[in-house]
């Protein structure tokens, strides 16, 4: 296909960036192309394949999640033809040999390690989704892919839009030669911010711009200062309690809004699989229906159509006649709970408009093709494992992404429900940012480590670690951090010199101060609380002292109270009989009490009696007289005679507290010892990103050594299996197949014993409980599961001696399950006793199948092997298999419904740089094994990629 002939078939002509793009593949350069969602960036890549083909070579599609595999690969068959394109995803493999091959960033990698003469012939390798390289568990792949691809080959790397993509294509363009950033910052469909809002009183709910004239709406920024009026602010965790006016609105209320304005088909995006699910509930109890008859009947012909696969006990097991009552109703859930078919048929309903509403997790920003109309986002915040935080710029880009249709939506829309614990200015910062910078997460791997050893010299290897994006990033950080760390120095010298007194040690006069406070002094609001409470304890009578000032000096306590509100008051006597009146305002420090005089019977504190008498006691007190130690500091600087007075008194007698300066002593040793803190961090940073990829090498090198996988330069039979061996826990694996600890085992017993090292337990906020006591099939299984803990163990603390990373350590929770599925019981007795999920049930065991086809490939002895290969295949089966299957084209559509126009080539789904909450992407159909697959003998066969 010329470019003429691509511009033609590419429903929107070719942009700018486009143009940009194919002009440096024509010239031979790789390019890097960040450009929004839906922009077009797929063209480039589309591009690529067809000067493969033109040219006689090869092309590579790599994507990172094989559901998007299996979709590139039916897109391609229809553009190229089936006996021109293949697909490679690990465990499935279709005319892998073809001119243009659709595969996962993993199968790639190995490829490359393991010199596949698939290789040969090799023009083009397309690596969309780049910006997956900074996914903590799987970027290092991308890396990987890059460093290692031949020279001759020429990239595409597609990625979201990110504020450093020139820093990424300078950094390929090091590794691999001449490379373009190309860069589109425009959206495709313009996009509005909304902030949605009901009214306590009433059922309406209003969508307020988030922005007017390019500023935040002064009028949503008000429903902060309604919140937070006298009267209106309740207790509750987090912030104030929904108050006055205004309230979150309800789901189905914020559907239907949408639905007035035309503003539908919508996705609402809700941190939580069971908040997603019961949406679609709460939206059916409320009487939503947002289909017609002949939109209910053309649902119908597609959910069964992914489902006739399944069994009638299955499809009650996955609570079929619930999902099909919300599908056919227009509304749907779609996350990673869900078994791939059901969530098939809400991606295809809803692309083709007959699902007006999806209520989803992130997983759905990951992927799959379904733009809409509408993007709601319930909460700003989300649990990250361990504790809810804020969105990021980058993920609120991501989400939002999906909002607006190129070729049906001439404006998207992007909504944000109104929160009481979230104020306005946060939305609208969100919203308004745009840049967010790439990292790597790039590290050497055990895998990686034996593969380097097994085809590089050891400068060569170290090298090609050197090259990597993270050491690129690193030494630019370095210099950088160098930079920051002069600054600081340079202030600390000065505030230093500011918190210099001759008078003494201000620092420890400032530790003596607060050492005498329960209360904490840290920032300003701990200061005042300190200070209000030393206040409270002050009696009539008390002496306190007081510097710093025209007021400097000792005073006596006559009165104490409290204003209206919360702020205590005292009023105070000097010698002199001066009235003050002091307020925790007037105090850096917490006021101590120093000496007490008797006060006077009876106690009028307003009488001029009283107060002589109070004062000339006050004034006979021995060694008061001068402010001995000051502890407190009136907010005024003190006259030039306060000065001279102070500048008079002999050095003999003169202490710090009496010094003139001393608030500006006191603030500068505050900021010295912020300034050293940072100091100190910085340096730490510049030591950690000192530390070369090259020694982390070494490191991991040191253990393999030990553990006997590495003598000298040279792989030992152990460190072989280990190369071929693709996976989180890839030492782990293959030490406990060198132990025994899978021998002598059936395979449903091997089964459940292999899960251990690809099930993680779903984590939940803290308090959630422990996990339930893992099940046993047998004796010899616990004992080896205890072994396989002591072997975990032992790798750990090599780990954490060596400075290296822990491997994960392996979960029993999936033991019953797939004993159970292994052995044969149904699903809903399976999913029923272990409270999983279909979706997260299926996925669990096809990564399990993975796994166990790659260990059975380095197992030693056959009757391992052969165990481990039987579990693999006693596991592919009913809905595992079902999910496994890629099916034919979708079932068409009735010409006369009310769905949208065909969506233009090459849109992308929307990315951002952070993985989703769910532990794994959503996942899509995969092929059937060709009776005859091709010659994959030089490619190790497990692939851990996600979504399997």
């Amino acid at each position: 296909m010329t470019r003429d002939e691509l511009a033609a078939a590419y429903a929107f002509g070719l942009d700018a960036f486009q143009v940009r793009a194919l002009d440096a593949l024509d010239a031979g350069r790789s390019v890097v192309v960040a450009a929004p969602t839906g922009s077009g960036k797929t063209l480039v890549a589309e591009y690529a394949l067809a000067k493969a083909l033109s040219e006689g070579g090869k092309a590579f599609y790599t994507t990172p999640l094989k559901a998007l595999s299996n979709q590139k690969f039916g897109d391609l068959v229809a553009q190229h033809g089936a006996e021109r394109v293949g697909l490679l995803t690990g465990d499935i493999s279709r005319n892998g040999e073809a001119p243009v091959v659709v595969m996962t960033t993993e199968v790639l990698r190995n490829m490359l390690y393991a010199a596949s003469p698939t290789l040969r012939g090799l023009r083009y390798v397309v690596l969309d989704e780049v910006h997956y390289l900074q996914d903590r568990e799987r970027g290092p792949v991308w890396e990987e892919v890059i460093i290692h691809t031949p020279p001759d080959v020429d990239l595409v790397c597609l990625s979201a839009t990110v504020s450093n993509a020139e820093e990424l294509a300078d950094w390929v363009g090091t590794v691999r030669g001449a490379t373009d950033a190309v860069i589109e910052e425009r959206r495709p469909v313009e996009l509005t911010h909304w902030y949605a809002v009901a009214d306590r009183a009433g059922e309406d709910v209003r969508l307020l711009p988030t922005f007017v004239e390019g500023r935040p709406n002064p009028e949503a920024a008000g429903l902060d200062a309604a919140a937070a009026r006298p009267g209106a602010v309740g207790g509750g965790r987090g912030g104030l309690r929904a108050a006055g006016r205004h309230r979150t609105p309800r789901r189905e209320e914020i559907v239907e809004e949408l639905g007035g304005r035309a503003m539908l088909p919508a996705i609402t995006f809700i941190f939580s699989r069971a908040g997603c699910d019961d949406a679609v509930r709460q939206c059916l109890r409320a009487g939503l229906r947002l289909t017609t008859g002949a939109e209910r009947e053309a649902i119908r012909a597609v959910a069964e159509a992914k489902v006739e696969v399944l069994s009638d006990a299955d499809l009650a097991a996955l609570g079929y006649g619930e999902w099909m009552t919300g599908l056919e109703a227009g509304l749907a859930a779609h996350h990673a709970g869900l078994v791939p078919p059901f969530k098939e048929a809400v991606e295809v309903c809803f692309a083709a408009g007959l699902v007006k509403a999806v209520f989803a997790t992130e997983t759905l920003s990951l992927g799959i093709n379904m733009p809409a109309r509408s993007v709601v986002i319930e909460k700003l915040s989300k649990f990250g494992g361990e504790r809810h935080e804020m969105l990021t710029p980058g993920e609120y880009t991501q989400l939002t992404g999906r909002a607006g249709r190129r070729g049906i939506d001439d404006v998207g829309h992007a909504v944000v429900v109104w929160s009481p614990f979230v104020p306005f200015d946060q939305v609208a910062g969100l919203a308004s940012t745009r840049s967010y910078a790439l990292t790597s997460s790039f590290r050497p791997t055990y895998n990686m480590a034996v593969n380097l050893v097994r085809q590089y010299p050891p400068d060569e290897a170290h090298h090609l670690l050197n090259l990597s994006f993270a050491q690129y990033h690193a030494d630019r950080d370095v210099v950088r951090l160098e930079a920051q760390i002069e600054r600081t120095t340079s202030l600390l010298a000065k505030a230093a010199a500011d918190a210099t007194c001759e008078l003494g040690d201000v620092e420890e006069y400032r530790a003596s101060a607060v050492g005498d406070v329960d209360l904490p002094i840290g920032g300003r609001p701990d200061r005042r609380a300190a200070v209000a409470a030393a206040l409270e304890r002050l009696r009539p009578g008390d002496v306190i002292t007081l510097g710093g000032g025209k007021s400097a000096g000792r005073v006596v306590v006559v009165t104490t109270g409290h204003r209206r509100g919360a702020d205590v008051r005292i009023g105070a006597l000097r010698p002199d009989r001066r009235w003050l009146n002091l307020t925790a305002r007037d105090f850096a420090f917490p006021p101590r009490k120093r000496a007490a005089v008797d006060v006077p019977v009876p106690y009028a504190p307003r009488a001029t009696s009283f107060q002589r008498e109070l004062a000339r006691r006050l004034g006979a007190l021995d060694g008061v007289g001068r402010v001995a130690e000051d502890d407190a500091v009136l907010a005024d600087e003190g006259s030039d005679a306060d000065r001279d007075r102070a500048s008079r008194r002999t050095a003999a007698d003169a202490t710090v507290a009496d010094c003139p300066d001393l608030r500006r002593h006191l603030a500068a040793t505050a900021r010295a010892d912020r300034l050293r803190k940072d100091l100190r961090r910085l340096n730490r940073r510049v030591e950690g990103r000192s530390d070369s990829l090259a020694r982390q090498l070494d490191r991991v090198l040191e253990v393999l050594t030990a553990w006997g996988y590495v003598d000298g330069w040279s792989l030992t039979e152990a460190g072989s299996a280990l190369a071929s061996t693709y996976t989180e826990c890839d030492l782990l694996v293959v030490e406990a197949l060198r132990r025994g600890l899978f021998d002598g085992h059936d395979p449903t017993a091997v089964a459940a014993l292999a899960s251990a090292f690809t099930f993680e337990s779903r984590r939940g906020p803290k308090g959630a409980g422990p996990p339930p006591e893992p099940w046993f099939p047998s004796s010899r299984v616990r004992r080896c599961w205890t072994e396989l803990e002591a072997l975990a163990g032992s790798l750990n603390a090599a780990e954490e001696q060596a400075g290296l990373p822990r491997t994960r350590s392996p979960d029993p929770g999936f033991f019953a399950a797939a004993y159970g599925w292994a052995a044969g019981e149904d699903l809903g007795e399976v999913i029923a006793e272990e409270e999983l999920t279909g979706g997260d049930f299926v996925r669990n065991v096809k990564r399990l199948v993975d796994l166990l086809g790659g260990m059975a490939a380095v197992a030693e002895r056959p009757d391992t092997a052969q165990a481990l290969a039987g579990a693999a295949e006693r596991l592919q089966r009913g809905v595992v298999a079902a999910s496994s299957v890629l099916v034919g084209p979708e079932p068409p559509v009735d010409p006369e419904l009310p769905v949208g126009p065909e969506l233009p080539v090459g849109p992308e789904p929307p990315v951002g740089p952070e993985p989703p909450v769910d532990p794994e992407p959503p996942v899509g159909p995969e092929p059937p094994v060709d009776p005859e697959p091709p010659d994959t003998s030089q490619v190790p066969v497990q692939d851990p990629s996600v979504g399997g």
